[in-house]
């Protein structure tokens, strides 16, 4: 698909998008707690349909209500397949895997797009110490596992993703791990984690964080899930996706986002530091976030984006209009991505007259001196794809995004919504040669 935003006046209301890493993590605990979960507000994304689909396949029964929540039957991994599919999903692939591991019945586990390049080591390293029998491609998918896993002591590197830990913390929990820890180097990404713990805190199972480096199970909650019970889980409105919405406002014109948790542990959540830091007009409220441009004009920020990664996108295309240089810390976190998104923001906002410079962990972005429409290409990648839609709101001319469609693996109203808010956009689908 192609979408042409032209220059935009933005007003209005909207509500947030449905969280995808409160979505994927409340379809892998309502598959292994025992009992009836209610999902109320879940998500449509891509990745979230792909969560779905790798629970029903290990055994959950999902329904879905009138109001248009789903309930969850779950009762532990009982697949009734041989194969599952993450789709384009990086926490679905990092987290399920360990789960997928507690069955006895040999699973292959397929993903498509860019997940297909990305590198999955940490289970050919970790799982065997777990009594786990893996295969995979030279670290890529598929990987065809067969457990059941037996959790241990083990030491883990989390300088890749804290998804992996993800994964083993309800891994672990499931089985009903007593007296073992999972010590942790170098931890990216930490605010993850905390959602992880008020995920799994919900559904009955407890675990000591000793200060992000071990996760200690004591056993107390293992006998939480021998009776069937029922609970209800909602869904937090995404961080990821409003930072997108929050910029636009800041860039093209007043508007309110609604459905954010500003007491959320989504590391997201800190796009609020980089906007009050650029002087955009802010007012943050319990139930809403009001944002637009400052009265001054947005000035050049510094951020470190090492625990929040997904922010560089909308963080670039915020700097983009900030008056002088944008420093933003963390760039060794954007290679295994979507995209190398570090070289695919630095190309994209460069067509659009905006130069960026890489050096070493620190990303510079040159503002202010205005942002040229320009015929854009998102990589396959959904936060590139909104980042450059973001952008061209206020530049000069029309901005053109190739593989537009990206969107939909995590956002799939983005344009609907800006829309909304008074955006200028056409879709076309792309004509192929």
């Amino acid at each position: 698909m192609i979408a042409t935003i032209r220059p935009s006046h933005i007003k209005g209301a909207i509500q947030a998008p449905a969280s995808k890493s409160s979505m994927q993590r409340g379809c892998a605990a309502s598959l292994l707690a025992n009992g009836t979960t209610i999902i109320r507000n879940p998500g449509h994304s891509n990745d979230d349909k792909a969560a779905l689909g790798v629970i029903k396949g290990l055994g959950a029964v999902v329904e879905k209500l009138e109001d248009g929540s789903l309930k969850v039957t779950g009762h532990g991994v009982h697949p009734d397949t041989v194969a599952v599919n993450c789709g384009e999903s990086g926490l679905g692939i990092r987290m399920f895997t360990p789960i997928i591991s507690l069955s006895d019945k040999g699973i292959t586990i397929n993903g498509e797009g860019s997940l297909l390049n990305r590198p999955m080591d940490f289970f050919d390293e970790v799982l065997p110490q777990l009594g786990v029998q893996i295969v995979s491609k030279d670290g890529r998918l598929p990987l065809q596992v067969k457990g059941p896993l037996q959790p241990k002591n083990i030491e883990i590197d989390g300088s890749l993703s804290s998804q992996f830990l993800t994964g083993l913390l309800m891994a672990y929990a499931a089985a009903g791990a007593k007296d073992v820890t999972i010590t942790v180097n170098n931890l990216k990404s930490k605010p993850y984690i905390d959602l992880t713990f008020q995920v799994m805190k919900q559904f009955g199972w407890s675990v000591e964080n000793r200060n992000y480096e071990h996760f200690y199970f004591s056993g107390t909650s293992a006998s939480l899930n021998a009776t069937a019970s029922s609970r209800t889980y909602t869904v937090e409105g995404d961080w990821s996706g409003a930072a997108f919405l929050l910029v636009t406002g800041a860039i093209a014109g007043d508007i309110t986002v609604k459905g954010l948790d500003v007491q959320s542990t989504q590391a997201d959540r800190a796009v609020l530091l980089a906007l009050q830091a650029c002087g955009a007009k802010l007012s943050i409220q319990p139930e809403q976030i009001e944002i637009g441009p400052g009265v001054a004009g947005l000035k050049a920020f510094q951020f470190d984006a090492t625990e929040c990664p997904d922010l560089f996108p909308p963080l670039v295309a915020l700097a983009a209009y900030c008056e002088g240089t944008t420093v933003i810390e963390g760039v060794t976190r954007l290679t295994h991505k979507e995209s190398n998104r570090a070289l695919t923001l630095q190309e994209e906002f460069g067509k659009m007259g905006i130069t960026i410079e890489l050096q070493n962990d620190l990303m510079l972005i040159k503002g202010g001196g205005g942002v040229k429409g320009a015929s854009v290409y998102s990589h396959h990648d959904h936060r590139i794809a909104m980042a450059c839609a973001v952008a061209g709101l206020k530049a000069t001319g029309e901005t053109v995004i190739s593989e537009a469609q990206a969107v939909n693996k995590s956002y799939p109203n983005f344009y609907e919504h800006i829309q909304q808010l008074g955006a200028i956009v056409e879709k076309k689908e792309a004509v192929e040669h």
